[in-house]
Formats: structure tokens, sequence, C-alpha cells
């Protein structure tokens, strides 16, 4: 079981530092939202730290709760390639600010983020999982606060279709 995990949470892991440098190229793009760009890039890195810790102390006693991670290890993979694409581009092409807080809220919605908070919101099922979510108590829902700051913001949301 071990042996399966350990690529899972190692792509999981770049995958949260992949969304926390996308959103500190956003937070570097937008002066005016900066503190909103910060805050979530050290929430991803809270995320990374927290899946790294996991990995180290509680994968070798076979503890590690399993569904913290997206159970597809070549989508996570996928994904990372696609963030760092989307990097790499706006170092040359910067989306603007609405499109910025439109990739964030797709970033936000897309399964692998739905995932992880899933397990952060539901019923922890042993100590383990408590721990795991209180540890991660402050960093929750980020597709509400990018909603929100959205709204107060007046930045057009993009319909879900699209």
């Amino acid at each position: 079981m071990e042996e399966d995990l350990i690529p899972l949470i190692k792509e999981s892991i770049n995958l949260e530092l992949n969304v926390a440098e996308l959103y500190l190229a956003f937070y570097n793009l937008f002066p005016e939202d900066a503190a909103f760009w910060w805050k979530l890039t050290l929430e991803e890195e809270n995320h990374a730290a927290l899946l790294r810790t996991g990995k180290e102390l509680y994968l070798p006693r076979n503890k590690f709760p399993r569904d913290l991670v997206h159970i597809l290890l070549q989508d996570l993979i996928d994904k990372n390639k696609e963030l760092n694409s989307l990097i790499e581009e706006y170092e040359n092409n910067p989306p603007s600010r609405e499109e910025a807080f439109n990739i964030a809220l797709r970033i936000e919605n897309s399964a692998y983020e739905l995932h992880y908070q899933r397990f952060m919101d539901k019923e922890p099922s042993s100590r383990m999982e408590e721990i795991f979510q209180q540890l991660n108590q402050d960093d929750k829902n980020h597709v509400e606060k990018i909603s929100a700051y959205m709204k107060h913001h007046n930045i057009p949301q993009e319909s879900r279709g699209t």
C-alpha cells in the first residue's frame, strides 16, 4: 500500500506547489489584489507541507489517509504539466485580472482541489484524519474565498458552462 501511495502523494505535493506558484505570479501581476493572492499562495504551500509531513511521518506507519490524495496518478501528472505551462505562458503573456481570478476558480473547482476539500470537510473517521483537518482548518474552501472576493470587487465571474 505504501508504495502505491508515494507517487500519488509526490504529485499531489507538486500540484499544491504549482498552484502556489501560479498564485504567486498573480500576486506579482496584480498589486491591487496582492494581499489576497499572497494569502492563497501561503495556504497552497501549507497544503503541500501538510501532505509532505503526512508522507514522512504517517505513511511509514501505514496511517496516511488514502483519500486525502486524488487516486489517478496520470491525472495528477497531466494537471501538473498544465499548471507548469500556464506559469510559463504567464511570464511572457500575463492574463488580465479577470482571467486570473477565473483561472483560479477553475483550478479550485477541479477534481484535484475538490478532492482535497472534500476530505477536509468530511466527518473524520480516525484520529489521524481529525489531526489533518485541524491542521488545515484555516485554509478551507478557496472557491468560496475567490468567489466572495470577486463579487466584492466587481470582477466578472465566468459562467460554469465555459
